[in-house]
């Protein structure tokens, strides 16, 4: 019987996508397809194997075992047809392609957009999509298939770090240097100093960020013989310094955070007096430099952040 299976690249896609999103109308959304056509796909696939690949339940549809059997092998071929094909795109010109994006969130405003533009003008056949996502999530998505680029970052020493565990396996290079800054009240005791020791805000209160800047600070803190008195918690770079401002207590904020947002009135950014830093990295699949698309999205993605003096703040 298997002699007689005819599997299409777009049939393998359909079941992805139901997969994925959990809906033939959730599916059809995400290829672009209306969903009265995915259903008569799948009523054609039904016909071809000789079993249905999906069943109703309640008001929606899940996977049959035929259908899970498709979708445990959709992902591997998707991933050799997008790879051929960018291949192909190659001796085109790069005149078509698809690259997915994921970054943290201070990237989004940063780099992201940047990058965006400089692919536009450089390959506009190149198409880009992009989700926000924390470095664990955004690994976790180059893992999964979900994107082919992950912008991330790690500190030194950090306990959690996403480069090591959970991207086993995958490419993770290291793009660039970020500087991590004190961002203090303009009356603050040290707003006029060059650089400030982290152990010399002990007894101030911090604005804390995402879990994993929170974590890095903690661990810096302690480094310094301290437990930081924590007041508040804001993933919104925008709050912090209007906090900050406000006099309710100092941060530490990573310079690309800070360019998203700028320095407002009545708030200054002083560098650490050790210079703490976190990297910039780029995650991706083994094989994936191999696909025109992706490896062009990587040479812009590495001019834009190659600097000299890698990301850093001026002092305010």
């Amino acid at each position: 019987m298997s002699a007689e299976l005819d599997l299409d690249s777009h049939s393998l896609r359909v079941v992805d996508a139901i997969a994925e999103h959990g809906s033939i109308t959730a599916a059809a959304d995400a290829l672009g397809y209306s969903q009265p056509a995915i259903s008569q796909h799948l009523k054609r696939l039904d016909q071809r194997i000789g079993m249905p690949v999906v069943e109703r339940v309640g008001r929606g549809v899940r996977l049959t075992e035929a259908g899970l059997v498709l979708a445990r092998h959709a992902r591997p071929v998707i991933r050799a047809l997008d790879a051929a094909a960018g291949e192909l795109a190659e001796l085109t010109g790069l005149r078509s392609g698809r690259v997915r994006l994921a970054a943290f969130p201070s990237a989004s405003p940063t780099i992201v957009p940047r990058l965006l533009a400089a692919m536009a003008a450089r390959h506009p056949g190149i198409n880009i999509s992009y989700i926000e996502a924390e470095p664990p999530e955004a690994v976790s998505a180059v893992r999964e298939g979900k994107a082919d680029l992950a912008l991330t970052f790690s500190y030194p020493g950090d306990r959690v770090d996403p480069h090591t565990e959970s991207a086993h396996g995958l490419r993770a290079e290291a793009l660039s240097r970020e500087e991590m800054m004190l961002v203090l009240p303009a009356g603050h005791e040290y707003a006029s100093s060059e650089t400030v020791d982290v152990a010399a805000l002990s007894a101030e209160a911090w604005i804390a960020g995402c879990p994993r800047c929170r974590g890095h600070l903690l661990e810096l803190c302690d480094a310094g013989g301290f437990t930081p008195r924590i007041g508040y918690e804001t993933d919104n770079f925008l709050a912090v310094m209007s906090m900050v401002a406000a006099g309710l207590g100092v941060a530490m904020l990573p310079t690309l955070a800070i360019e998203s947002v700028g320095t407002p009135a009545g708030v200054v950014v002083r560098p650490t007096s050790n210079r703490n830093h976190r990297t910039i990295h780029v995650v991706t699949t083994p094989g994936a430099t191999h696909v025109p698309a992706i490896a062009a999205t990587l040479r812009v993605l590495e001019e834009l952040t190659a600097s000299p003096a890698d990301h850093s703040a001026s002092a305010n």
